[in-house]
């Protein structure tokens, strides 16, 4: 049996993505998650073949779920599934260990495809960055200094209305620590107020609104 993990914050996605995939007699969906951390813990649990991962999810994001998969000795794959168009977010989640970049819009047409590619250890990618991957040529950068990963997930965390102290204890950091990242992604993304921390993480896909 191919083992599945599917995550993502929509109870009606979950429900719609495991009637597709056990419509194969030998795939099973062996665990949900509804958060990016409950998502990397059923992982580690279940070790699926294949885990399918919303990115905009709470407390941690899709691609930051695959890098934390990355960091165990697991065979998962990872597909990171979204509603962003995004070639910048595709070329992030490659590089945070993602082995697929689906669009929610594409599901219908290439779900299967992709699952199956992955079974097959094979790289997949929604068309609409493909050349673009494919190329080298990622568009929508800008001349910001690019967050690291902590940052990303410290402003996911404040966006979604975290204090430092529950941020701290969430990623087993001291507060001191939190704010330093709190303080160097306000200055790398030249915001001054936590309404700007929150207009980024809207613009970058990292909540939902």
């Amino acid at each position: 049996m191919k083992r599945f993990l599917i995550a993502d914050d929509h109870e009606a996605v979950r429900s719609g993505l495991r009637a597709v995939l056990e419509q194969r007699a030998d795939w099973e969906v062996v665990a949900e998650a509804n958060d990016g951390s409950k998502a990397v813990a059923a992982a580690i649990a279940n070790q699926p073949h294949v885990a399918i991962v919303d990115f905009s999810m709470p407390r941690m994001t899709g691609v930051e779920v695959a890098r934390r998969i990355r960091e165990y000795p697991l065979q998962t794959e990872v597909l990171i599934f979204t509603v962003h168009n995004s070639c910048l977010l595709a070329q992030e989640a490659f590089q945070a260990g993602a082995r697929a970049f689906l669009l929610k819009s594409d599901a219908n047409k290439l779900l299967l495809a992709a699952v199956e590619a992955l079974l097959a250890h094979k790289p997949f990618c929604t068309r609409s960055c493909q050349n673009e991957l494919d190329r080298g040529l990622i568009p929508g950068t800008d001349n910001r200094q690019a967050l690291t990963p902590r940052e990303q997930l410290v402003v996911k965390l404040v966006a979604e209305g975290y204090s430092n102290k529950g941020i701290s204890s969430m990623l087993d950091l001291s507060v001191k620590t939190t704010e330093a990242h709190r303080s160097a992604a306000m200055r790398k993304l030249d915001v001054n107020s936590t309404a700007g921390l929150v207009r980024y993480a809207v613009r970058a896909g990292l909540i939902e609104v």
